[in-house]
C-alpha cells in the first residue's frame, strides 16, 4: 500500500506543491504567505513553519469566489464592488484548508498553536500577488487553484511549511 499525499510549502520560493503517496509532484502552485516571514507564536502574523495536517476542508461545492467570515459563506460572492467597500480586507475566498500544526510547542499547543491562529490554505482576492509574501500569516492560492487543490487533497493531507 502507497503512503498517502502530502503538500510542501516553499515560503522562500513561495510555491506549494502537492506529491502522491509514491512521493512523486502531482503538481505545483505559485501561493502568497505571511509578508511578515516565517513564524509561530499567535500574534506575530506569520506563516508557521513545521509539520501539519489539513484538519478540516470547508466550502465544498460553494460557488468560486464565495465571501467566508468565521469560516462560514457569508452569501456574497468577490466582486470588484466589494472590493472597493472594503479595500484593505484579506478576502478568505472560495474554499477553505484549516491547518492543524503536529510538533507540540512548536506550532501546536499554547502560543504557536496553528490552529487556534486560524491559519488556511485559502482563496485570495484578484489582486493578491502570487508568487510574493503577502498575507497576514495564511497561504493565499488563486481561486481556481484552491479549488483545484481542495478536490484533491482529503482531511488529514499532510503539510510541510519551510523556508
Amino acid at each position: 500500500m502507497a503512503n498517502p499525499q502530502r503538500i510542501e510549502i516553499d515560503l522562500t520560493a513561495q510555491t506549494l506543491t502537492l506529491f502522491d503517496g509514491d512521493d512523486h509532484e502531482v503538481k505545483q502552485y505559485l501561493v502568497s504567505t505571511a509578508a511578515k516571514g516565517g513564524g509561530e507564536f499567535e500574534g506575530s502574523h506569520q506563516t508557521p513553519r513545521g509539520k501539519h495536517r489539513i484538519r478540516a476542508k470547508i466550502g465544498a461545492g460553494a460557488p468560486p469566489g464565495t465571501v467566508f467570515k468565521g469560516r462560514r459563506p457569508t452569501g456574497e460572492v468577490y466582486s470588484v464592488e466589494l472590493a472597493q467597500a472594503a479595500p484593505r480586507r484579506d478576502w478568505i475566498l472560495s474554499r477553505i484548508l484549516w491547518l492543524c500544526g503536529e510538533e507540540v510547542g512548536r506550532n501546536r499547543l499554547g502560543a504557536v498553536d496553528t490552529m487556534r491562529r486560524f491559519i488556511y490554505i485559502h482563496g485570495a482576492a484578484d489582486t493578491a500577488v502570487m508568487g510574493k509574501p503577502g498575507s497576514i500569516g495564511c497561504v493565499r492560492m488563486t481561486n481556481s487553484d484552491v479549488i483545484d487543490l481542495f478536490e484533491r487533497v482529503d482531511v488529514g493531507t499532510k503539510v510541510e511549511i519551510h523556508e
